[in-house]
């Protein structure tokens, strides 16, 4: 009986509150209000220019270097409690497939900045 009144108060409240939502908007579009704000001067160039695709592979570089720092640094304290030979195999390992990703894209030409 509490839950049906409850349930029956919520969606009341939800009604009016979608009601009144709907109501305090203002209804006109003006150019003025759509436009972007530049200092009260019209817009010069496009708001969505395209970035360089060299800019996002940098991005991509970076991102896959410091991923790399969150999975190197915590082998540093498990290197107390595992075997020395497995985890200097398992580093070598793992920094040589990095340095052959960073040779690859050096090749690929994706490090070379063009102004």
């Amino acid at each position: 009986m509490i839950i049906n009144q409850s349930i029956l108060i919520m969606m009341i409240l939800m009604i009016l509150i979608f009601i009144l939502n709907m109501l305090s908007k203002k209804s006109f579009k003006d150019r003025e209000k759509t436009s972007p704000f530049e200092c009260g001067f019209d817009p010069k160039n496009l708001a969505r220019l395209p970035f360089s695709l060299q800019f996002f592979l940098i991005a991509i570089i970076f991102i896959i270097f410091d991923v790399e720092l969150t999975l190197l640094l915590p082998i540093i304290l498990i290197t107390k409690f595992s075997n020395t030979m497995n985890m200097m195999m398992s580093m070598f390992s793992f920094i040589l497939i990095l340095i052959l990703g960073l040779l690859h894209e050096k090749n690929q030409g994706s490090l070379n900045w063009a102004f």
